[in-house]
């Protein structure tokens, strides 16, 4: 590999919306490329033209982007099927692709039998015997052929196989070795003329200069075949990592069918965007799972080395925390504009009086409310009439800041000897509707005198 600035590609099916886990891979290329000022392209792969949707692939687009991932190139392969098709043909004249018209069901005897006497269920090359005239009678038949690429796993005869050792440094787990010998020739094209995602993803990342292909665990074995590809296509082989893979809190695998942990679904639950990439990312690391700020933090923080090779549980509840953190320490300048949009844009004092007691940024809009007073009033308590009464009588002239709350309670103190509870809870009741909320000496010049004194009778 050059020492040139990475090249990555984050390569979803747009066949459903991004869950977690998903959205885990895309984060590893996006940061591992942006920690070396490198490039991050977007690539649909929407070869399977039944199931593939514009709006999915929009909805990919909108899941990055709220995570603040924007493409630096955005490609699709169904626009690049002419390529694909040269690719096979050359395969084909070297005899490196080759038809097979075994049906699902008679692989399936196969692997059933091979297992049945202990040996690896590994596809015997049968079709590689198989006469001009042995096809074209096949095909006579209406049978057509899905075709598999012949790994590089012989000496001589592709019938009598040898260990085959393909090595490779993985950049998150180090030295990797598949044996071709273990594996079937990968099938790459279906009966229906239909690419896998193999010979594309390969070609397209040969074309489109990938220097890293970074993904889940999950393909280590598949990556011993595709480097033997990259090899008969076109030599210039990316360097590989396999991460760990996110598991939901029963220990499930995720899926885009499911709409277990979409990203979508997270976004309008309330979670910040940063409380979900951190956790995403962080979580199945030997690194503490903290609250970045954006993807530059997080990208400071990130080190491939760290993650673990064992699956990670990821829970919704985990965010919790997270995501608090984020809100409580967000400055006003980040927030306006969000605040602006709910209409809840009363100014910075009323953002940092409120910031610490919400847990999702809509909320905010009920503390709106009470500063307001849209709320219903709760009764006063008999012994606590005259104590209001005399809140009234006491409260103290403008102008307002934050000393007016020690100021009143002390004065009211003095003259009632109430303290502790009984001297703040009737107060908060009468002004707020409720018995917890902000630090009522940050409260209190937003809600303002006036309104203030409307509020004790």
């Amino acid at each position: 590999m050059t020492n040139s600035a990475p090249i990555v590609r984050f390569a979803p099916s747009p066949t459903g919306r991004l869950h977690i886990g998903n959205i885990r891979t895309a984060l590893y290329n996006w940061l591992f490329a942006k920690q070396q000022g490198g490039d991050f392209i977007l690539r649909l792969d929407d070869t399977d033209q039944e199931r593939s949707t514009k709006e999915f692939a929009q909805g990919i687009v909108e899941d990055l982007a709220w995570l603040g991932m924007v493409a630096d190139r955005t490609e699709k392969q169904s626009d690049r099927f002419k390529t694909y098709d040269a690719v096979a043909d050359d395969l084909r004249a070297r005899g490196l692709l080759y038809p097979c018209y075994e049906s699902a069901a008679e692989i399936d005897r196969k692997r059933k039998r091979l297992m049945a006497r202990g040996l690896p269920p590994v596809y015997d090359r049968a079709a590689l015997k198989l006469t001009d005239e042995e096809k074209a009678e096949l095909e006579a038949k209406g049978q057509r052929p899905h075709w598999r690429f012949l790994l590089p796993n012989y000496a001589e005869s592709p019938f009598e196989t040898q260990r085959t050792e393909v090595r490779f440094d993985d950049v998150i787990r180090g030295e990797q070795t598949v044996d071709l010998a273990s594996m079937s020739d990968p099938v790459l094209i279906r009966e229906d003329g239909t690419y896998l995602y193999t010979l594309p993803s390969v070609v397209d990342d040969l074309d489109m200069g990938v220097t890293h292909v970074i993904r889940g665990g999950d393909h280590i074995t598949n990556t011993g075949a595709q480097i033997a590809i990259f090899e008969a296509v076109g030599q210039r082989v990316p360097q590989f990592g396999h991460h760990n893979l996110l598991q939901d809190a029963s220990g499930e695998g995720l899926s885009k069918r499911t709409g277990a942990l979409s990203i979508a679904s997270l976004r309008e639950t309330g979670f910040e965007p940063m409380a979900v990439a951190s956790l995403a990312t962080l979580i199945g690391t030997g690194q503490a799972v903290e609250a970045c700020a954006n993807l530059t933090d997080l990208a400071a923080v990130f080190d491939p080395s760290k993650v673990s090779k064992s699956n990670a549980k990821f829970s919704v509840g985990d965010l919790d925390g997270l995501n608090d953190k984020l809100l409580h320490e967000m400055d006003y300048g980040e927030a306006q504009e969000r605040l602006v949009a709910l209409d809840a844009d009363l100014g910075e004092a009323f953002w940092l009086a409120v910031r610490p007691n919400i847990h999702r940024f809509a909320e905010v809009r009920g503390w709106v409310d009470v500063v307001e007073g849209h709320f219903e009033a709760l009764p006063v308590a008999a012994e606590d009439a005259e104590y209001i009464s005399t809140a009234a009588e006491l409260l103290p002239a403008e102008p307002w800041d934050e000393t007016v709350w020690p100021k009143w309670t002390g004065a009211l103190k003095e003259r009632t000897g109430r303290k502790g509870k009984q001297l703040f809870m009737p107060l908060r009741k009468a002004l707020t509707g409720l018995e917890h909320g902000p630090d009522m000496r940050q409260l209190l010049p937003v809600i303002g005198w006036e309104r203030t004194r409307r509020r004790l009778p």
